[in-house]
């Protein structure tokens, strides 16, 4: 049995998952998550992009918001394949589509992803700001997630192995909850959800890979904010889901590696389709990034027993 990974070694681990590969000036390949199983996770996908658009793009010019659609469910193992399209350079803005595809048994590769991503020279401009970061608990008076995941499995000895392992999994990322997120009860409650979050140890000082977490991070929780209404989880196996499309519009610079809040709410569902929305502050109450999301969200049918 492999010895429990530091810290350190699970954002390493992370960065290296981001850090996509040059093929050539347009085209690059983004390595699978080591030890995953099942769907690759979206934030993952975009988050690799990101790094790809953000590589073609001079450091002058920061990413100022993204827009993704998931096309199909990526495979964990066979690695992505990205290819970007070069649509606008000006003095100020850039713009870059990317298509992320993977390849099939057939050996075809098809589209999982597409990506638009707008970068902007830094410039002075008019500001205000109608936001008020929410009155929450700091992360210091919290538990962590995985503590919290470790006493649900201490209440529930008949969990099966498979979400115990999933549910104890080491991450990179930090997360303390404020609320009660879908996983944790079967109450309804009002579509909102608090969540600080931050990469487990530092990071590099590389402005593109912070936006890159953070915009990983961002796939967290938050279609789940549309399913606290209802009751429902996917990890009692109540719900099936995925995301349809992500967007991000990044604010101002922020640091992945200091803690982060993410307050999300969904003012709809329907459909089939759940509508989730996020903002995220730093600890000085900025507002840092805001994000959108809707994706899939049914009540799973029990199957019929002969």
């Amino acid at each position: 049995m492999s010895e429990p990974k530091s810290p350190q070694e699970l954002v390493a681990g992370l960065v290296r998952l981001l850090t996509v590969t040059k093929n050539s000036d347009d085209n690059y390949t983004g390595n699978p998550q080591k030890g995953g199983v099942g769907r690759v996770f979206g934030g993952q996908v975009i988050a690799q992009a990101l790094m790809a658009a953000q590589d073609t793009v001079p450091d002058e010019k920061g990413a100022h918001s993204l827009h993704a659609y998931f096309l199909r469910g990526g495979k964990e193992g066979p690695p992505i394949d990205y290819q970007i399209a070069r649509d606008f350079d000006g003095r100020s803005f850039s713009n870059r589509r990317v298509v992320a595809s993977q390849a099939e048994e057939d050996g075809q590769l098809r589209p999982i992803l597409n990506l638009t991503a707008s970068f902007q020279k830094a410039e002075d401009g008019l500001e205000h700001g109608d936001y008020t970061m929410p009155d929450v608990a700091p992360p210091e008076d919290l538990k962590s997630d995985m503590e919290l995941r470790r006493e649900m499995i201490a209440e529930q000895p008949n969990m099966p192995e498979v979400a115990k392992k999933m549910m104890l999994r080491p991450r990179p990322i930090e997360m303390r909850t404020i609320d009660r997120l879908h996983w944790m009860n079967s109450e309804k409650k009002e579509p909102k959800a608090h969540s600080w979050f931050k990469a487990a140890a530092p990071l590099p000082a590389d402005p593109a890979l912070h936006r890159a977490i953070i915009a990983y991070a961002s796939d967290f929780t938050l279609l789940g904010t549309s399913a606290l209404p209802h009751g429902l989880s996917w990890m009692r196996g109540e719900l099936n889901g995925a995301s349809l499309d992500h967007t991000i519009w990044f604010h101002r610079p922020a640091k992945a590696d200091e803690w982060l809040l993410y307050a999300t709410d969904s003012p709809w569902s329907g459909s089939g389709r759940g509508f989730n929305r996020g903002r995220i502050f730093n600890r000085g109450g900025e507002l840092v990034a805001s994000v959108a999301q809707e994706g899939v969200i049914r009540r799973r049918t029990p199957k019929a027993v002969d």
